[in-house]
C-alpha cells in the first residue's frame, strides 16, 4: 500500500504521514515547503503547489503505485476568519483538489481517499448548530468550500469506484508552527513575550466559551484506521478528543507548563498584541537561543484563529459547538486524549525544539 498524504507540513497531514509511516506504508508527503515533523526517515517527500494544475498534471505521472490518498491542504486568506465566506478561498480550495486528483486518476487506481472538513460544515461559522452536531443532519447550506470538495469527490468516487471517508474534527491541536489554526505556538510564544515584559500570563478573552478539541495525532490514526475498516467507506465522521473544556480552567496548567505566573483576567485582542511585538520576540529568540524564526513563521495565521476561539470582544458566551462522536465509536474507532495534556504535551514539544523557551 502507498498513501499520497496532500498538505504533508499542516497539523492533520503530518500526524497522518506519521501514522501511515509507523505503520508500514509507503507515504509520499505532498507539501510545498519540506515538512519538518516527520519521524520517520523512509517518507519522500514532494515538493508541489496543488494551485498550479501543469505542476500537478507533471507530478502525478509518476504516481501510478498510490493507493491512498489523504487530503488535508488547505487555503486561507490573510486574516483567516473573514476568508472563509471569500468567493476566492472557496474556487480556490476546490480548485487544489481537481488539481490534483483529475491527473492522478489517470495515472493510478486509487482505492480509498479521506478528506478533511470542521465544524463549519454545520453552519457555526454564520450562527448557531443544532446540538449535538450529527453526521447524519441535513447540509446547511452556505460559503463554504467543503461541499464544493465533497460533492466534485463523491463525482469522481462513483466514476472510478473508490472509496471515501470524511472528517470533522475539532479545534485541532498538534507540533506545527506557522500553520493556519494551531494555537500551542500562539501561547507560547504569548507566554514567552509577557515573561519578557515582567507580566504574568493573563488570559485575553471574553466570555467563557467551553469548546471541544482533537489532538493530531488522533486525526493520523483516524485517517489510518479509515482504510483498514471496510464499513467506514462512504462514511462522514465527527471527531474530537472525546471530552469539553474550559480555557479560563486549562490556563493554570498552561501558565504552570511554561513557567510563568497566572494573572487576572484582561481582554484584548492576542492577535494585536503579538503582531506589535515582533521586534521584541525577536530579542526573545536571541536571549534563549531559539531557532531562529520570526514573528510571522511562528505563529502563520494561528494568532487570529486564537482571537476566535477565545471569544475575544464578546459579553456573552457563543452559541455552543458541540459535535457528537457516538457514530465513529460505534464503528470502532474509540481513541480518546486528554485535552488539557494534550495542549501541555504540545507546549512542551514547542520547548524541545527551541520554537519557544523552556
Amino acid at each position: 500500500m502507498k498513501v499520497l498524504i496532500a498538505g504533508a507540513s499542516g497539523l492533520v497531514g503530518t500526524a497522518a504521514a506519521n501514522a501511515f509511516a509507523a505503520a508500514n506504508w509507503q507515504v509520499v508527503a505532498l507539501s510545498r515547503r519540506v515538512p519538518e515533523l516527520i519521524a520517520h526517515p523512509d517518507v519522500e517527500h514532494l515538493a508541489l503547489d496543488l494551485q498550479d494544475p501543469e505542476a500537478c498534471l507533471e507530478a502525478c505521472r509518476s504516481l501510478s503505485d498510490v493507493t491512498h490518498l489523504v487530503y488535508t491542504a488547505v487555503f486561507e486568506l490573510p486574516g483567516l476568519i473573514q476568508g472563509w465566506s471569500d468567493p476566492q478561498q472557496i474556487e480556490t480550495n476546490g480548485a487544489m483538489l481537481k488539481n490534483l486528483l483529475d491527473p492522478l486518476l489517470e495515472h493510478a487506481s486509487l482505492q480509498h481517499v479521506s478528506l478533511l472538513q470542521g465544524t463549519k460544515a454545520y453552519g457555526a461559522a454564520i450562527g448557531p448548530i443544532r446540538i449535538p452536531a450529527r453526521e447524519s443532519q441535513p447540509r446547511v447550506e452556505h460559503p463554504n468550500f467543503y461541499w464544493l470538495q465533497e460533492d466534485y469527490l463523491k463525482s469522481c468516487a462513483a466514476t472510478h469506484g473508490f472509496a471515501t471517508t470524511l472528517f470533522r474534527p475539532q479545534l485541532i491541536v498538534g507540533p506545527n508552527h506557522g500553520v493556519v489554526m494551531n494555537l500551542p505556538p500562539v501561547v507560547g510564544v504569548y507566554a514567552a513575550i509577557r515573561k519578557a515584559e515582567g507580566l504574568p500570563l493573563v488570559f485575553p478573552g471574553g466570555a467563557d466559551w467551553v469548546w471541544e478539541a482533537t489532538d493530531a495525532r488522533l486525526t493520523g490514526s483516524a485517517c489510518l484506521w479509515a482504510t483498514q475498516t471496510p464499513h467506514a467507506a462512504g462514511e462522514t465522521y465527527n471527531l474530537t478528543n472525546g471530552e469539553v473544556f474550559s480555557w479560563r480552567d486549562m490556563w493554570p496548567a498552561i501558565a504552570d507548563t511554561l513557567n510563568i505566573e497566572a494573572g487576572e483576567d484582561e481582554t484584548f485582542s492576542i492577535a494585536s498584541y503579538l503582531e506589535s511585538r515582533s521586534e521584541l520576540w525577536d530579542t526573545v529568540v536571541q536571549r534563549h537561543g531559539l531557532q531562529p524564526l520570526t514573528l510571522r513563521q511562528v505563529l502563520g495565521e494561528s494568532h487570529h484563529y486564537a482571537d476566535l476561539a477565545f471569544a475575544f470582544g464578546l459579553q456573552e458566551p457563543p452559541p455552543p459547538t458541540f459535535v457528537s462522536t457516538v457514530k465513529i465509536r460505534q464503528a470502532g474507532f474509540n481513541d480518546v486524549y486528554n485535552s488539557q495534556e494534550s495542549f501541555c504535551y504540545w507546549l512542551h514539544d514547542l520547548q524541545r525544539r527551541k520554537i519557544i523557551p523552556a
